[in-house]
């Protein structure tokens, strides 16, 4: 069964509101999480109190595990290959039963028509069942639409995902986590890739948020 899932964060977020394509994409999905103590806080303030928080990370893992013990293969899609090398790895040593006939990073620029068929060729061959897609918003979102009729299983956009399970990304503390800090942290971590995403778009996400909650907590599109 194909459908495809995202990961939301405030950036996720504010790009949807930025882009009524992208918002399009998202409102289409099977399912939408939310990966972010803000957006946690804000479904909590519009009513939805058993809100809890889906860390990307933490749910690849915790399917990962589920697809070891079922005997399901998965597959991922995106990420430096650097990157795809270790975090495979890194998965099979804590689940040794897992299965992963795929993993492929792509070249960052768009693939031509038939690149992009040799590829859902072999994602389809390969017998996957669930395929993670790490490619970053809005590309991973955007990549998810167009091909979740052309491939037999979910897709799934982790984000970055594939860098913290390597260990290639520090994950922030805990502390920071709980309150809603762990943009603080990875601004300081990647200030000259980050700063535009958090210091445009987390004043805005706060405005607009007001703005709603004001109007009974109904969306604006």
């Amino acid at each position: 069964m194909a459908f495809y899932i995202c990961v939301a964060n405030v950036h996720m977020t504010m790009e949807a509101a930025d882009n009524p394509k992208l918002a399009a994409i998202v409102n289409n999905a099977a399912l939408v999480t939310p990966d972010g103590v803000p957006l946690v806080w804000g479904l909590k303030l519009l009513g939805l109190k058993d809100a809890t928080r889906v860390y990307g990370p933490e749910l690849t893992e915790r399917l990962c595990a589920h697809a070891a013990e079922k005997g399901i293969p998965v597959g991922f899609y995106g990420g430096a290959a650097s990157v795809l090398e270790a975090m495979v790895a890194k998965l099979k040593l804590k689940y040794p039963s897992l299965q992963v006939p795929y993993a492929y990073s792509p070249p960052f620029r768009k693939l031509i028509s038939e690149e992009d068929e040799d590829v859902l060729k072999t994602i389809r061959q390969s017998g996957v069942k669930i395929l993670f897609v790490g490619l970053g918003c809005p590309k991973q979102e955007h990549w998810m639409a167009e091909h979740t009729d052309r491939l037999p299983m979910p897709l799934l956009g982790v984000g970055a995902a594939f860098d913290f399970i390597a260990g290639k990304k520090k994950s922030a503390p805990s502390w920071m986590k709980r309150i809603g800090l762990e943009w603080l942290f990875r601004l300081l971590s990647e200030p000259r890739r980050l700063w535009y995403r958090y210091l445009y778009h987390n004043p805005r996400f706060v405005i607009l948020f007001l703005l709603q909650l004001l109007r009974g907590g109904k969306s604006g599109s």
